[in-house]
């Protein structure tokens, strides 16, 4: 077991993930601190599990994720970044693939630290000509809170010379006990778009996350996951974005999915704090978006 940092309050270590017999470039780090455990996966910069002490794990990760290189890991937090479902610059015939490429790239560590109160892990990616579609240059600059709470903040810098559009979002995968038990109500009167049957209204009643489910909320407001059944409210407070997008892919779909284990449509709703639309990343200019993770028990 190779220790990172050991002191009076968290043992941090090299995490051994199992895609690691597949591809000696993905590694992880594994986080035991006296208010929470936590893992990361260096490849795509991704959160894979949080756990405060005395609650369920935050998040889901499916059993049959494909971890190799030029793949996304199913499950935790994946970063959409630059941009956000299909590059809708891509030339007709072209696969360019979803959500952007940050997901799918060695990050590295910066800086990790423990205190009493929590554990901060900054991690870092950088690089030029990315990808035709996207050719500036960038860093990009993760800054990863756990304790009681977690947070996570992800500070975008245009490092070239002409100014750049981006979409983004944090792609959370939000472990519950079903779908069908969770309750949302602030999305309750926000106007959606909705890619599955592709309309634009108004949430007139309370959301059902029962998938296949696919919808854009257009709200910055704070949101409050209730799981009835798990008894546990999860409140998720984004910085610098402007929507909200819900997302579970219903039975139909899933199975067709060789990356979503059987059944496991039925164990997470993802929540998505979110600028789905492209937004200005000025040359020479850094962006921040982030979101804030609260747990309590429900009555």
């Amino acid at each position: 077991m190779n220790i990172l940092l050991k002191n009076d309050f968290a043992e941090i270590t090299h995490l051994k993930l199992p895609f690691l017999a597949k591809s000696n470039a993905l590694d992880g780090i594994n986080i035991v601190h006296q208010y929470c455990k936590a893992q990361i996966s260096l490849y795509g910069g991704q959160v894979l599990s949080y756990a405060p002490e005395g609650h369920r794990d935050f998040f889901w990760l499916s059993d049959t994720s494909d971890y190799q290189a030029g793949k996304a890991i199913r499950g935790g937090i994946p970063l959409c970044w630059p941009w956000f479902g299909v590059n809708d610059k891509q030339q007709e015939g072209d696969n360019t693939g979803n959500h952007g490429f940050a997901r799918q790239l060695p990050w590295q560590v910066s800086s990790i630290n423990a205190t009493e109160e929590n554990v901060t892990l900054v991690l870092t990616l950088s690089g030029d000509k990315q990808h035709p579609l996207w050719p500036n240059a960038f860093q990009l600059v993760q800054t990863l809170v756990f304790g009681k709470s977690f947070s996570q903040s992800l500070a975008m810098s245009n490092l070239s010379k002409k100014d750049a559009l981006y979409c983004a979002a944090l792609h959370s995968y939000f472990a519950v006990s079903s779908p069908e038990n969770i309750e949302i109500d602030a999305l309750t009167g926000v106007n959606y778009d909705d890619k599955v049957a592709k309309i634009s209204n108004v949430q007139q009643s309370s959301v059902s996350c029962i998938g296949e489910i696919d919808r854009v909320y257009h709200s910055n407001k704070s949101m409050m996951l209730v799981d009835k059944q798990w008894q546990r409210k999860i409140e998720i407070t984004s910085l610098n974005c402007q929507q909200w997008v819900l997302w579970n892919p219903g039975k139909i779909l899933a199975d067709t999915m060789a990356d979503v284990h059987p059944n496991g449509e039925n164990e997470y709703v993802c929540l998505e704090a979110a600028n789905s639309v492209w937004q200005d990343l000025p040359a020479g200019k850094t962006v921040t978006i982030g979101q804030e993770i609260i747990v309590s028990h429900s009555e």
